[in-house]
């Protein structure tokens, strides 16, 4: 267990920061990590610490009793590294941090920016409605042999449309927000 001291002693010194900064900035905008390096998309670094020393605790328990496979300790020796890392660089870039806009970015976009690109997503779904039914014609039109290419075709262009309309949508309800709010 004393190989593990260092580790410990980071991690308690890791915790302490992270309340600091954590009390001083709050809630951060968005998830700080992406999820495969902490579960969950925390906007707060305590609960990345948290899970860095429950890394930690795994792996002492499992060497402990025995259970501790090459592989495994690979896995979760690299896992603890890269949060450690994270953690680390998030600590060390609070002072880029504090200049970062505290919303998102369509916060920062003029209304009638998200007005002009509300029309042309508009218009970007009406082309794909109709090229949804061409290849819905092209689809029924074409022989046995090319019916699946046909398909495909037109799953595509559906699966584009869909796209199309959530994004108008989010800026249809961005828009809402802004104006409600202003």
């Amino acid at each position: 267990m004393t190989q593990f001291k260092p580790l410990i002693a980071t991690l308690e010194q890791l915790a302490v920061q992270a309340a600091e900064l954590d009390r001083s900035r709050g809630e951060h905008h968005q998830a700080l990590f992406d999820e495969r390096l902490f579960h969950g998309s925390s906007r707060l670094l305590v609960p990345c610490v948290k899970e860095a020393q429950a890394t930690l605790t795994t792996l002492m328990r499992e060497q402990e009793s025995g259970k501790l496979t090459a592989l495994r300790a690979e896995y979760l020796s690299e896992r603890l590294f890269s949060q450690l890392s994270a953690i680390q660089r998030e600590l060390a870039t609070q002072s880029i941090r504090k200049q970062e806009p505290k919303h998102h970015s369509h916060f920062q976009k003029p209304i009638n920016k998200l007005y002009q690109e509300l029309a042309q997503h508009q218009e970007w779904e009406r082309r794909l409605m109709d090229m949804v039914l061409d290849k819905q014609q092209a689809l029924n039109s074409a022989p046995p042999f090319a019916q699946q290419q046909a398909q495909q075709a037109l799953l595509a262009t559906e699966q584009r449309l869909q796209r199309c309309r959530d994004a108008k949508n989010k800026l249809e309800n961005q828009i809402t927000y802004r104006e409600r709010n202003q």
